[in-house]
């Protein structure tokens, strides 16, 4: 199994999370980079203003490696308008993967109509533009009952509004990784909750994003079915060491 065609290598902090300088933040940025460039990684997923600087490296390179970003990072809840506007800023600057943040918040809160048109426009134009989609609908703040609705949702959108070979396209996505629970617990994909997204999402794919920290653990995740692996420990991960990312 080649692992590593699984993996999309995250660094997603901004300066303050990472609570160093702003040119430190971005030489952290360039080393994730360049690790999945040299270790041929799926993806580098990386903020929206570190695109254009991953996508000259990238050609400079010439690498196959895929960039992917952010949009509407980590709460999801702006409008759908102001996401389109930032997803079509990372399309120009050169990314290949958008990953939405959906508004699970308007969702709990039964602003189902609100929901729909988010995914149904953002979905669109992604598509449109030949790139992929993937709504992360943040498991750590649902309940069971939610993640098989939010992921029954999207897969319905889908399949309603574009033709079947969109449907390989669009990914149905754990975690932000940014979500604070209580008493510690998980945040990011556990096997529990990645089988009732693959259950309630297919024939959508599923991408395991957060909480996957060993060899066994992703291969795990593959077997189940997932099509993507979203980590900031890929390297780790892929060497078959356990690793102490927190994401």
């Amino acid at each position: 199994m080649n692992i590593k065609q699984y993996l999309d290598s995250t660094y997603l902090k901004t300066t303050e999370q990472a609570g160093i300088s702003e040119a430190d933040n971005k030489e952290v940025a360039k080393k994730f980079i360049q690790e999945a460039i040299d270790e041929k990684f799926k993806l580098i997923m990386i903020r929206p203003d570190m695109v254009k600087m991953a996508k000259e490296m990238i050609v400079k390179a010439q690498s196959k490696v895929d960039i992917g970003t952010v949009i509407d990072f980590p709460e999801g809840k702006s409008s759908w308008i102001k996401k389109m506007k930032e997803a079509q800023k990372a399309i120009d600057d050169g990314a290949n993967d958008l990953d939405f943040v959906c508004n699970y918040k308007a969702f709990q809160k039964g602003n189902v109509d609100l929901v729909k048109q988010e995914i149904l426009n953002c979905t669109k134009l992604g598509l449109d533009n030949h790139k992929i989609v993937k709504w992360i609908i943040e498991v750590a703040a649902l309940n069971h009952q939610q993640i098989i609705q939010l992921s029954t949702l999207i897969k319905n959108i889908v399949m309603s509004n574009f033709k079947e070979e969109c449907y390989a396209n669009v990914f149905v996505k754990s975690s932000t990784g940014f979500f604070v629970t209580k008493d510690n617990l998980p945040n990011g994909a556990t096997v529990e909750t990645i089988i009732m997204m693959l259950e309630n999402a297919s024939p959508l794919p599923v991408k395991a994003a957060g909480g996957v920290r060993t060899y066994e653990e992703a291969v795990q995740m593959i077997q189940l079915g997932v099509k993507r692996i979203g980590t900031s420990g890929a390297k780790a991960i892929a060497d078959g060491e356990v690793s102490e990312a927190g994401y």
